[in-house]
């Protein structure tokens, strides 16, 4: 089987996506939507795509069979429910929602239409995820108790160019989006390895003190004046989980911007920028080489010109040995990858679904357990880090 596919947003990311899906045998058909027309031109002729559609609502109109978000951040929610009101199954760039009642909404029309949702969390395929995924199915760490998902990028490192590239005059504005409303990396890169969600939190928010009309809150839409956050969070299993979104830092977040930890009765795994550990109670394991990402193609790729440098190793990175490269479709050898290899399983995931009525892996029940936390962790910040409960929606049915 095959289906049609339309891509909304066809700015930094969307375009490579595009390309993935007209790459992927399971898919007949991919056309591009952009606020600027003449990006959406450009995307089909540089990846020979199928058409363009003037808008969002000629998209829902047409038959094609299904859509892929690549929007504003704070956007998706609304959007992400009306292609599914609409009939289209919907991949999702993160995060799925801010606010708990538009995760609601999108789980319900997922419940009613029974069509595919997929979230597009780049840390479930982190090497680093997938590595701890493996060893706690091995039983290799005994019980985690204690875990940590880092998302450090700093705005001095490409995200200026980033958000004056995609919110325009206002762009000042959009940059100041809270730092915890962007927690699915950090978030997902621990629960994408643990069989456990987040029940309660307590997060403490730094307030920025550049002074540069970014995260202050007189300039932003979102009121924010964060640029850095910590939260503590209680998982149902009686562990805990720390997670760390920062905009502000001396860290080089071009060669790995989500770092994790993880602690068990057995052994434990600790990531810096350059090196990884497999830890137990006799000694230390250098498995850096095992979770380390090969270039998928060159920085200077005509495909970057758009990309800030600093931004670039993002759009780059293949895959890693720990990754099982067989699962993924010949057509995608040699081609564009990034996010530490993530892309490419991903597109595969939602694919597949679609095309055999299976549950992807990042289904709308696991996206709500990656991305609600943050909104409650936000919620505790702006209350001097009060303790918040986290609704929990569930596990997700047996099938789509």
């Amino acid at each position: 089987m095959t289906f049609s596919i339309g891509v909304v947003g066809v700015g930094q990311f969307g375009g490579h996506f595009a390309h993935l899906f007209k790459l992927h045998p399971g898919v007949s058909e991919v056309y591009v939507v952009d606020e600027r027309p003449e990006r959406a031109a450009a995307a089909q002729e540089r990846w020979g795509l199928d058409g363009t559609k003037a808008g969002f609502e000629e998209l829902l109109a047409s038959d094609v069979d299904a859509v892929a978000i690549f929007t504003q951040r704070w956007t998706h929610g609304p959007l992400v429910e009306q292609a599914l009101r609409a009939g289209k199954h919907v991949y999702s760039a993160v995060p799925m929602a801010v606010s708990e009642e538009e995760i609601e909404r999108i789980i319900e029309a997922v419940k009613e239409t029974g069509l595919v949702y997929a979230m597009g969390e780049t840390s479930y395929y982190n090497p680093a995820t997938v590595y701890a995924r493996n060893q706690h199915a091995a039983g290799k760490f005994g019980r985690i108790f204690y875990s940590e998902g880092d998302y450090v990028h700093d705005m001095d490192l490409g995200f200026y160019d980033a958000y004056q590239y995609s919110g325009g005059d206002a762009w000042k504005s959009t940059a100041s989006y809270p730092p915890m409303l962007y927690p699915t990396h950090a978030i997902g890169g621990v629960l994408g390895a643990l069989p456990s969600h987040a029940v309660s939190v307590s997060c403490i928010g730094v307030r920025d003190d550049r002074n540069d009309g970014v995260f202050d809150k007189d300039v932003s839409m979102f009121g924010n004046d964060f640029s850095n956050a910590t939260a503590l969070f209680e998982l149902n299993d009686g562990g805990a989980m720390r997670t760390n979104e920062m905009r502000r830092v001396g860290y080089p977040s071009h060669i790995r911007e989500s770092r994790f930890r993880f602690f068990g009765t057995e052994a434990s795994f600790e990531q810096l920028a350059k090196v990884t550990v497999w830890q137990d109670k006799e000694n230390v394991h250098d498995i850096s080489e095992q979770v380390e990402t090969r270039p998928s193609i060159p920085l200077d790729d005509p495909s970057l010109a758009d990309v800030a440098p600093e931004l670039r190793d993002a759009f780059i990175s293949g895959l890693a040995p720990v990754h099982d490269r067989s699962r993924l479709p010949e057509e995608f050898l040699g081609a564009p990858n990034g996010h530490e290899g993530s892309h490419q399983f991903l597109v595969d995931d939602f694919v597949t679904a679609v095309n055999e009525g299976t549950l992807p892996p990042v289904n709308a029940w696991v996206a709500a357990r990656f991305t609600l936390p943050g909104v409650v962790a936000h919620a505790s910040a702006q209350q001097n880090g009060e303790r918040l409960p986290i609704r929990d929606f569930g596990d997700a049915p047996q099938s789509a």
